[in-house]
């Protein structure tokens, strides 16, 4: 490392650009690009960008729509805007300025990171917190920087692709032995725990809520499991921070056991304000062994102060306020009642995730275009987000939303299910 902080690669001769591209090589590369892109719209899985003209709310403005109800937003609380939230926001940046100038330890710490991760190591029933510029980062940070060789890390068939990529990272750097055990198989993963008790440590990953189905880790039993083991257990909570538990501490206090959690890692773009960043919850020593050796802390700018406002501002606000945790709980069981009752099976679930399996990619994406048109942003998710053959549509309900949202997009669901022989 230089003492820029910056990592340096090996000295390389510079060639004449002519010698390392053609005009031909650069169309060729294009041509490909573009062929793809043609095969996702020939077979009906191309995705659009909608642009959003307003705050990310219960309903927003849409260019070329006007007012649409959203049903496909991770703004569970309603917080991206709530006034309070912004308004820490601003003074954030009028306080610290537009951004951090660079990484934490060669420029300085501004004193709301270290404000927002107290804040945010109480709320989720731990002894400290680290924030990072995104959840990915956060959990990519993570196993890289605690995995050895020798060590033996184990993974939910389900989680999230952060997860998975951050697997493969540590695997790559430390040669350590990796597997994936069938989604809630608890038995399974007793199965490859056990035949790995020569290694020097074992590390088990889960989500809290599987983000394409709306299920819930079975923590309990996990926690149980990882003592039995003498495993450390790593959840990422980003779909259940401040959605779960009676005051949206998440899955840990859903199933009362708040602070038994060796590891969480969470998000601060989805309930928490909905901006950005992330963050990993824990020891104090594991968070000091994440500002000495996490590659996202020594080599990238850390998260924009603020956002850090932003979403201390959250913190707070669900703190001082759980009816907006009941609330969502509350709209959550309308919905589901109402879909059901409308002829569509959503899987089972306790989560303000709503999955209606649909089956092509191809018709979920169609349904979710009609549904546009009737005024309900919803997105559909195929493969290789979901399995092939289990297309759906993802609703996920926000306590923003009214009781009259909520029926108003039931009748749209039902007339675009009947149109395209979805329901009968």
């Amino acid at each position: 490392m230089t003492d820029d902080g910056c990592e340096r690669h090996p000295p390389f001769s510079i060639r004449h650009p002519s010698s390392v591209h053609s005009p031909h090589m650069n169309k060729n590369f294009v041509a490909e690009l573009q062929a793809g892109l043609d095969s996702l719209k020939a077979a009906g899985t191309y995705k659009k960008l909608n642009h959003l003209a307003s705050p990310q709310s219960a309903r927003v403005q849409m260019e070329g729509r006007g007012e649409v109800l959203i049903l496909s937003s991770n703004n569970y609380l309603g917080l991206c805007d709530e006034p309070s939230v912004i308004e820490a926001g601003i003074d954030g940046l009028r306080q610290y300025g537009a951004g951090t100038g660079s990484v934490r330890f060669i420029c300085g710490t501004f004193t709301v990171h270290r404000e927002l991760e107290t804040a945010l190591a109480r709320f989720v029933g731990t002894e400290a917190s680290m924030s990072y510029v995104s959840a990915w980062n956060a959990n990519e940070g993570l196993t890289a920087s605690i995995v050895q060789e020798g060590d033996f890390v184990i993974s939910d068939a389900l989680n999230h692709a952060s997860i998975i990529d951050s697997i493969r990272l540590a695997k790559a750097i430390t040669k350590c032995t990796t597997a994936v055990y069938k989604h809630s198989d608890l038995d399974d993963l007793v199965e490859k725990l056990s035949a790995q008790k020569a290694a020097k440590r074992r590390l088990i990953w889960t989500d809290g809520v599987f983000s394409m189905e709306g299920s819930i880790a079975k923590l309990p039993q996990l926690l149980q499991i990882a003592k039995d083991h003498d495993a450390i257990l790593i959840m990422d909570d980003s779909h259940a921070t401040g959605v779960l538990g009676k005051t949206g501490r998440g899955t840990a206090e859903h199933f009362g056991v708040l602070g038994e959690v060796d590891v969480i890692t969470s998000t601060l773009g989805k309930a928490l304000g909905g901006a950005a960043g992330g963050f990993v919850a824990g020891p104090a020593a594991l968070c000091d062994t994440l500002t000495q050796r996490s590659r996202p802390q020594l080599f990238s700018n850390a998260l924009p102060p603020t956002v850090a406002a932003s979403a201390l501002a959250s913190v707070e606000f669900i703190e001082k306020h759980p009816e907006r945790v009941q609330q969502l709980r509350d709209n959550t069981a309308f919905f589901r009642g109402a879909i059901v009752e409308a002829g569509f099976k959503p899987l089972d679930g306790d989560t303000p995730i709503v999955p209606i399996i649909i089956g092509e990619t191809a018709d979920a994406i169609k349904m979710s275009e009609l549904l546009l048109d009737e005024g309900i942003f919803v997105t559909g998710f195929g493969f290789p987000v979901v399995p092939q053959g289990t297309a759906r549509l993802r609703c996920q309900i926000s306590a923003s939303h009214t009781k009259a949202d909520l029926e108003f997009a039931v009748a749209a669901i039902r007339r675009v299910g009947l149109k395209t022989g979805v329901i009968k």
